[in-house]
């Protein structure tokens, strides 16, 4: 099928049910690096260039995709269609080329996306080859190096996450001049100790709102009389160890490197928060990991304690009408205030050493449950003994897994926005799912401060009470902290683990977003249905995070754009996709016009 062949229309949603199969999905191998770095790619141009450009097609059980500018028809095999358009692949890239087909690697593929985005942004980014290249990396060395399943549940789920994020084009991408980041990597299942620093209490900086979290922190080893101990994560130290200002400390004995020290941390999915001592620490890491370069900065070392201490009243009356959810809060940081030049903290030293404590499990998780990584229930190759395929060998009903998933998960989330005008961030990597012993989901525990928000409608108190360089980055208006709870909860969260279930249950797909809708609906009608959730009820396209273009165009993530998706919420269109009967792959070609070139 050529490209002058193809007309301008997107699935419908019946084309969409005749992709999907009633039968019970058997589970799949892994696929290849070259595979996994290739669908990702794939799955960022659908979203974010192709689809909304009406440049896509399904096909003979394939799926079709134009690169207009760059003048390439590429298409891959079909696995599995998605109501919402993330659909799963199957197999090699294919590009035509003389009339025919041929494979297309993830290097010349990762090559044709660089010549559609610079022609189509009109700006080059010499990094972007670089860093898919780097995630191939991270990737083939996960799979090869993949570890059996570990005795910790919890640590196996935080560190089975081998791809990443499927819409991000480098996911496993980890910039760093020095180190071995194997050494230090979750999917290495790795666990070390941490190096000491002894500091002269005058050049220590913190805040703690709690005793026994200084005292941990303290309890993690001895210092000398006069100082305290300062944590350090031994990347961190081979990254930035050699600035000239701590050097000049280490040599008037202002600040002392006790090594390697005490027990193990174990690194968990965000590779710089570890987790010991029934504590998460959240270390600086200069390396640029998907988006980000992951250091504390300043205003989110003092942020997150401020959180913590001005929400305690809105998460606590959340946690008295929410009682089966729980945020993990932050109450310290400490870290390295060695005068520079001007006699101020050096920024870098400061930063750099940067320690924030986030609370753990204990007087938090519930007896008897087991605490999961949403990531690793809603990988879309199962990995570990957390993915959802795993906890429904138990005996759950899919259904009723998912019913009882999302009356834990959504009206938490939304009554932080809607009563408290608080943004949570709940994507994949922030929310642990809580379940018993038969895999039921019975807990729910949010975490990660970095990215929660507030709206001034609701809380000018707060943030008057704030210095500006700290109230600044914690706010949102509401239009776009209300675009990121969609994103985080609605595409990044509740599509993927349901995706991952509709791969076991394909003919459920439907049904399972009828109990999302439903699911909404039962809040809205026990809380005035706010016109943003009628919005939603009602089809408003669903906000997506661009991965693709921000990292593109080197953006920071706070600034990171939306494209939008349409919504498989509204009743029309799930009354008309549970009218189709579910069928093999369709064979009836959908047509796109050749030369469109939408902008």
């Amino acid at each position: 099928m050529t490209a002058e062949q193809m007309t301008a229309e997107p699935m419908t949603a019946e084309q969409t049910a005749r992709t999907t199969d009633t039968r019970e999905a058997v589970d799949h191998e892994l696929p290849t690096a070259d595979d996994a770095v290739a669908h990702t790619l794939l799955n960022c141009l659908l979203r974010e260039v192709s689809a909304p450009e009406h440049q896509t097609a399904a096909d003979d059980g394939r799926l079709l995709l134009r690169l207009p500018r760059r003048g390439a028809l590429l298409r891959v095999v079909l696995r599995r269609t998605s109501l919402l358009g993330a659909h799963r692949f199957s197999g090699p890239v294919q590009v035509e080329r003389d009339g025919g087909w041929d494979e297309l690697g993830w290097q010349e593929l990762a090559e044709y996306v660089q010549d559609e985005l610079e022609l189509r942004t009109g700006t080059v980014n010499e990094e972007f080859l670089d860093q898919v290249a780097s995630s191939h990396d991270g990737v083939r060395q996960g799979l090869d190096r993949r570890p059996s399943s570990g005795a910790d549940r919890y640590l196996e789920s935080e560190q089975a996450l081998l791809f990443g994020h499927r819409f991000h084009p480098a996911p496993k991408s980890r910039s760093a001049a020095r180190g071995d980041w194997r050494r230090y990597a979750p999917e290495s299942r790795a666990a070390f100790p941490l190096r000491h620093f002894a500091v002269r209490a005058e050049l220590l900086a913190g805040e703690s709102l709690d005793g026994s979290i200084s005292a941990l922190l303290d309890g993690l080893g001895e210092v000398p009389d006069g100082y305290r101990l300062l944590p350090v994560h031994p990347w961190q130290y081979q990254l930035i160890g050699d600035h000239p200002l701590l050097r000049e400390a280490m040599a008037r004995g202002d600040v002392l490197d006790l090594g390697p020290r005490g027990e193990p941390f174990a690194a968990t999915a965000s590779v710089r928060t570890l987790y010991g001592a029934d504590a998460f620490l959240k270390f600086s890491l200069n390396v640029r990991i998907t988006n980000c370069l992951r250091k504390n900065a300043a205003y989110e070392l003092t942020g997150a304690v401020a959180l913590t201490r001005l929400l305690a009243p809105a998460f606590a009356e959340l946690a008295r009408h929410f009682p089966d959810a729980a945020m993990l809060r932050e109450p310290a940081f400490r870290t390295l205030a060695l005068p520079g030049t001007d006699g101020h903290p050096d920024r870098a030293l400061y930063e750099g050493f940067g320690l924030i404590v986030r609370e753990g499990f204990g007087g938090v998780l519930r007896p008897g449950v087991t605490p999961l990584l949403a990531a690793a229930v809603a990988d879309e190759h199962p990995t570990s003994s957390a993915h959802i395929s795993r906890l429904l060998d138990g005996g759950s009903d899919a259904r009723d897994w998912w019913r009882a998933y999302l009356r834990l998960l959504l009206p938490p989330v939304l009554a932080a926005y809607f009563d408290h005008g608080v943004v949570l961030e709940p994507h994949l990597q922030n929310v642990l799912i809580g379940v018993d012993a038969t895999g039921h989901p019975v807990q729910v525990l949010f975490r990660d401060l970095e990215g929660t928000k507030l709206v001034p409608e609701h809380n000018a108190d707060i943030l008057d009470a704030l210095p500006p360089e700290v109230a600044g980055p914690m706010t949102y208006d509401a239009e776009r902290g209300w675009d990121r709870v969609v994103y985080c909860l609605l595409v990044n969260h509740v599509s993927e683990l349901l995706a991952a279930l509709a791969d076991r249950h394909p003919g459920l797909e439907c049904a399972l977003w009828q109990t999302v809708r439903d699911t909404l609906e039962e809040y809205a009608a026990d809380h005035g249905c706010p016109p943003r959730l009628r919005a939603l009820l009602a089809g408003v396209p669903l906000p997506a995070k661009a991965n693709l273009l921000t990292r593109w165009e080197r953006k920071a993530d706070r600034d990171a754009g939306y494209v939008r998706l349409p919504s498989p919420l509204a009743g029309s269109v799930l009354a008309e996709a549970a009218r189709m009967p579910a069928r093999t792959p369709a064979r009836t070609p959908v047509r796109l016009p050749a030369g469109s070139t939408a902008r």
